[in-house]
C-alpha cells in the first residue's frame, strides 16, 4: 500500500472547535484514512480553545507576511489528531463562534482571517515546512477556498495537488474586490477563470475553479449542485468541471456514536437488544419535562433552526401532532424567529413538547437514544449526519427526498418492506402537508411492532461509519499523487 501524505485545511475540527457537521467530518476522517495508508495533518486556525488544547507544541515555521499579519505555525498532537495550528492572535484570539462576533454579525476581517489560513496551507503545499511535505492539500468549504488560488498563482512548480470539498454550497465566502492586494493575490487572479465572482472575490468559487479535483458529500448533492435550482449561482462552473466532480457520502464516528458504549445513556443497547431503548425514552421524557409515557410516540429534532433545514414548516404541523397524542423533543439554535416560535410552542404544550435552544452534545445523544423518529425536512441537504446518528441509535429518520438524505435513508414503502429493506421514511415535495403525511406514515408503521423492530434493526445495522468513504478518498488521493509523480 503506497503511503500518501495529505494536508487537510479547515476552519473547525471536532472536538476542539465545532459549529456544525464540518467539524465532525474533519475530526473523524483522518483516523479512518490511517487504515488506508493515508497520513493526514490538519491545519486549523489558532482559536483560544484550539491553542489551549495543544499542550506541548513545537514552532515549525514563522510566516512574516500573511494576509492579516505575521503568524507562527505550531505542530502538536491533540484529541488523536496531528495538527498544524496557525497561531495569529490578531486574527483568531476571539471568544465564541469562529465566524461571528458577539452581535451575531460576521467578523469584518473574515476575508483576511481565512485568507491567512489558505495562504498558510498553500505555503505548506509548496514545501515551506520541512517536516510536512504533503502530496495533496485538501481544503474544506469556502474558508479554505483560496488554497488552490495561492498555489496556482505562486512561483515555481512541484507543489501539492489539490482537492476541494463542498460541505454546503450555500456558504461561499464573497468579499470586495479591493481586498485583492491585502489577500496577497496578483491582479491577474481577478478574472473569470480565477478568483473573480460577479465583480467580487469568491473564495469558494476560486477553489471550485482551480482545484485539481472537487468532491461534495453525497452523489445526489453532486448532481443537484449542477442544476440552476441547486447550484447557488455556481452550477455553470460545476457543469463545466463535471469530470473533476464526485460525491462521497460522509460517515460518523461510530466510536463516539455507539449506543452500546455511550456514557450519556441511562441504558446502553445494541441491535440485538432494541427493547432496552425504552429506558432511554423514559430518561429523555424525564429530563425534558415530557409526560413519562412509554406508549407516546416521540419525534425529535436535532438541528440548526434555519430555512434550509425546513424547520419553518414544523410549527404548521404541530396541531396534527397534538391531535395524534405524539410528543416532540427539539434541540437547536439558529434563526431567532424560529427559536422564539419553538420556545412559545413548547410553553403552550407542557408535557408534550420541549424546546432546548442551544447545542448540547450530550443531550443530542440522549435525544437520539430516546425518540422514536427523527425529523429532517431539509429543503437541501448536502449529506446530513444527524440521520446517520439516528439510524445508529434505532430512531427512524423522517427525511425530505433531497441530497444526501436520498443516498443514506432507504424509504420503507410497501415494496421495500416486502423485500426486507427500508430504514426510514422519505417525502417530497418539501411542504408542510407532505411533512405531516410523512409523520402519519411513520406512526402507522410503528403500529406493527414486529415490522417496526425489523426497520429499527436494519437501520442500526446500516454501515454509517467512515470505512467506505475513507477508501474512496484514499483512491482519489492516490490517483492525484500518481499523476503528480509523472
Amino acid at each position: 500500500m503506497t503511503k500518501v501524505d495529505v494536508l487537510s485545511v479547515a476552519s473547525e475540527v471536532y472536538p476542539l472547535m465545532k459549529t456544525g457537521g464540518l467539524a465532525d467530518v474533519v475530526g473523524a476522517l483522518p483516523r479512518a484514512l490511517a487504515a488506508e495508508g493515508v497520513q493526514v495533518r490538519t491545519l486549523v486556525p489558532g482559536y483560544p480553545d484550539v491553542v489551549g488544547a495543544l499542550g506541548d507544541a513545537a514552532e515549525v515555521h514563522v510566516f512574516a507576511d500573511l494576509p492579516g499579519g505575521p503568524a507562527r505555525l505550531l505542530s502538536a498532537r491533540a484529541a488523536g489528531l496531528d495538527l498544524l495550528v496557525l497561531d495569529a492572535p490578531q486574527l483568531y484570539a476571539r471568544p465564541g463562534n469562529p465566524y461571528t462576533g458577539p452581535d451575531g454579525a460576521d467578523w469584518p476581517d473574515n476575508a483576511l482571517r481565512f485568507g491567512a489560513l489558505a495562504a498558510a496551507g498553500a505555503a505548506i503545499g509548496r514545501g515551506a515546512v520541512a517536516a510536512c511535505r504533503p502530496q495533496i492539500v485538501h481544503g474544506h468549504d469556502w474558508q479554505a477556498g483560496l488554497v488552490p488560488a495561492y498555489l496556482r498563482y505562486s512561483d515555481g512548480d512541484g507543489h501539492a495537488s489539490t482537492v476541494m470539498t463542498v460541505h454546503n454550497l450555500a456558504f461561499q465566502g464573497q468579499f470586495p474586490r479591493d481586498l485583492l492586494a491585502s489577500l496577497r493575490l496578483p491582479a491577474a487572479s481577478l478574472s473569470v477563470d480565477g478568483v473573480e465572482y460577479y465583480g467580487s472575490i469568491g473564495f469558494l468559487k476560486a477553489g471550485l475553479a482551480l482545484a485539481d479535483r472537487i468532491t461534495t458529500v453525497s452523489p445526489t448533492y453532486a448532481s443537484e449542485i449542477r442544476t440552476p435550482e441547486g447550484g447557488m449561482g455556481l452550477d455553470g462552473l460545476l457543469r463545466r468541471r463535471a469530470d473533476a466532480l464526485s460525491g462521497i457520502i460522509n460517515g460518523i464516528d461510530t466510536d463516539i456514536w455507539d449506543p452500546a458504549n455511550d456514557p450519556h445513556l441511562r441504558q446502553p443497547f445494541d441491535a440485538r437488544q432494541i427493547a432496552q431503548r425504552a429506558a432511554n425514552k423514559a430518561a429523555l421524557q424525564e429530563r425534558l419535562g415530557l409526560a413519562v409515557d412509554a406508549q407516546a410516540f416521540v419525534f425529535g429534532v436535532v438541528s440548526r433552526l434555519t430555512w434550509q433545514k425546513g424547520l419553518d414548516l414544523l410549527p404548521g404541523v404541530l396541531p396534527a401532532l397534538d391531535a395524534s397524542g405524539a410528543q416532540l423533543a427539539l434541540l437547536g439554535t439558529g434563526d431567532p424567529l424560529l427559536e422564539k416560535a419553538f420556545t412559545e410552542a413548547a410553553l403552550a404544550r407542557p408535557g408534550r413538547m420541549a424546546a432546548v435552544i442551544g447545542y448540547d452534545e450530550a443531550l443530542a445523544h440522549v435525544i437520539q437514544a430516546g425518540i422514536d423518529a427523527l425529523l429532517m425536512p431539509s429543503r437541501f441537504e448536502p449529506c446530513g449526519l444527524t440521520q446517520l446518528c439516528a439510524m445508529r441509535y434505532g430512531a427512524i429518520p423522517v427525511v425530505a427526498r433531497v441530497g444526501g438524505l436520498v443516498d443514506t435513508v432507504v424509504d420503507a414503502n410497501e415494496m421495500a418492506l416486502a423485500a426486507g429493506a427500508g430504514t426510514g421514511v422519505q417525502f417530497a415535495p418539501v411542504t408542510g402537508e407532505q411533512l405531516e403525511f410523512a409523520m402519519q406514515r411513520v406512526r402507522i408503521l410503528a403500529r406493527d411492532r414486529a415490522q417496526w423492530r425489523r426497520v429499527q434493526h436494519r437501520a442500526m445495522l446500516t454501515d454509517v461509519g467512515w470505512s467506505r468513504p475513507a477508501r474512496r478518498y484514499a483512491a482519489l488521493y492516490r490517483e492525484l499523487a500518481s499523476h503528480r509523480r509523472r
